[in-house]
């Protein structure tokens, strides 16, 4: 990180008002592959690392300050939690955020329920609306967000941050901002688009629908960005337990990482479900963390919990 981001980093910060590293155990892992328990430590157990939050998600790891940023949306904060657990705040009237990601030079981009846009922080520390209307009308309220090689940033935009008669857009839109900042409407045929992730190629797309279709659809990526849909790629609606699919992350495999019904869906590239990871409380989203990028930070609900894995995420694009 360049030294004004880490000065950005550090504006706002409260103090440590929580220090808690509980461990929940080893009893977590629900599988009939041989292989998935292989993909975490013999020794491997869930921590709850920090709690006490209204809505945890849009968690990212920021290698340069070894730590994890994430967003509590109801308590319109962003939160900052280093190595040792100490938990401190980034940014106060976050507009409550959701989802979080990094662009290719490392900067921060946020979906912000609260003012319905897009935005992203510059190097020293400003704040640059990226979306906040399409065709004259203001979004929904952006909820997830990936940037993928040639610097595009691909949001979805589904109405949980609005009441009913707030929404002025005709649908719940996934959209591409371009390298030149043209905001472009991808798909219009989502009931719930929620959480988002590249395959390691890039070629496909993976969206959530959180709707009651409870499906990871895939798209065809061209080479201008635009989108093809492929249709349902895996259906997660599991009879008995609760939850949605809402945020994935891919390993350094290729495997994908998707908060869904139950926990922590551990899906192999083909679309078989590996595992589950079961946690004390809904999850709905992660980040891969860690020096070494095996630690698997997981917010859910109250909480943000940590998972040592073998494998790790794969490598950011800003890397």
């Amino acid at each position: 990180m360049l030294k004004q981001f880490k000065q950005a980093l550090r504006r706002s910060i409260k103090g440590a008002n929580l220090q808690l590293q509980v461990a929940v155990g080893r009893g977590i892992f629900e599988s009939d592959d041989q292989d998935f328990r292989k993909l975490f430590p013999p020794q491997a157990k869930l921590r709850r690392v920090a709690g006490g939050f209204g809505f945890t998600e849009g968690p990212i790891w920021l290698p340069g300050e070894h730590v994890l940023l994430f967003s509590d949306i109801p308590g319109n904060r962003i939160y900052r939690l280093d190595e040792k657990n100490r938990l401190s705040v980034f940014r106060e009237s976050s507009h409550h955020s959701n989802g979080l990601t990094l662009d290719n030079v490392g900067r921060l981009i946020a979906c912000e329920h609260g003012a319905r846009r897009v935005t992203r922080t510059e190097l020293d520390g400003s704040i640059t609306v990226l979306a906040d209307s399409f065709e004259g009308k203001p979004l929904n309220s952006p909820n997830d967000v990936v940037v993928s090689r040639d610097g595009s940033i691909y949001f979805t935009d589904p109405p949980y941050g609005i009441r009913p008669e707030q929404q002025e857009q005709p649908h719940q839109g996934l959209y591409r901002i371009d390298p030149e900042g043209e905001l472009q409407l991808l798909s219009a045929h989502l009931d719930r688009p929620n959480g988002l992730c590249f395959s390691r190629d890039e070629r496909t797309l993976y969206v959530d629908d959180s709707s009651a279709r409870c499906h990871i659809r895939t798209f065809e990526v061209a080479a201008d960005g635009s989108l093809s849909d492929q249709g349902p790629w895996l259906e997660m609606a599991q009879a008995g337990l609760k939850g949605d699919p809402d945020g994935m992350k891919l390993d350094a495999e290729g495997r994908l990482y998707c908060t869904g019904p139950g926990g922590v869906w551990v899906i192999s590239e083909s679309g078989t479900r590996l595992g589950l990871i079961r946690l004390p409380e809904l999850p709905a989203n992660l980040a891969w963390g860690d020096d070494d990028g095996k630690g698997l930070y997981i917010t859910a609900r109250t909480s943000v919990y940590h998972l040592r894995t073998e494998t790790g995420g794969a490598a950011p694009v800003w890397k």
